[in-house]
């Protein structure tokens, strides 16, 4: 079990968009939240900031983009990057966690629920995030890794 419980937020990082999720630690469930214009950064912190205020995390998820086998995405130092600040600017404690296939899970379940393709896009962020929480309160902290500050 983590050391921090209360409230968590997850981050699908994207180039272009931030995927946002929300749950608790009690309840271990996860629901999507957002979706963040990430191509500014500073446009991209203030949004994350409101988002602090309203749900008070004690914590923040952020998934690690990893190949099939393991092997790290060239996306995977951005997001290090990102975990870092997130961790300086709201002195929130966050945790890496493993993405592979994340996306992919969001936009299955968005085509099973009839609402797949271009005109639900925006959805999938969000819906990636809660994967990537929900799978997080599935394992535990086994995996995990801590993000360096």
């Amino acid at each position: 079990m983590s050391a921090v419980s209360g409230t968590v937020l997850a981050f699908d990082f994207g180039e272009r968009w931030l995927g946002v999720a929300v749950g608790e630690d009690a309840m271990k469930v996860a629901h999507p939240l957002a979706t963040i214009d990430a191509r500014g950064a500073a446009a991209r912190f203030d949004a994350i900031a409101a988002l602090v205020a309203e749900w008070r995390p004690a914590r923040f998820v952020v998934g690690l983009p990893l190949g099939p086998d393991g092997e790290r995405h060239a996306l995977a130092p951005r997001v290090e990057r990102f975990a870092r600040q997130l961790e300086g600017r709201f002195r929130v404690p966050v945790t890496l966690v493993d993405e592979r296939l994340s996306s992919a899970e969001a936009e299955s379940r968005l085509r099973a629920a009839g609402r797949g393709g271009r005109r639900h896009q925006g959805l999938a962020h969000p819906m990636a995030a809660q994967v990537i929480l929900q799978d997080h309160f599935d394992r535990g902290d086994r995996g995990d890794r801590d993000a360096a500050p």
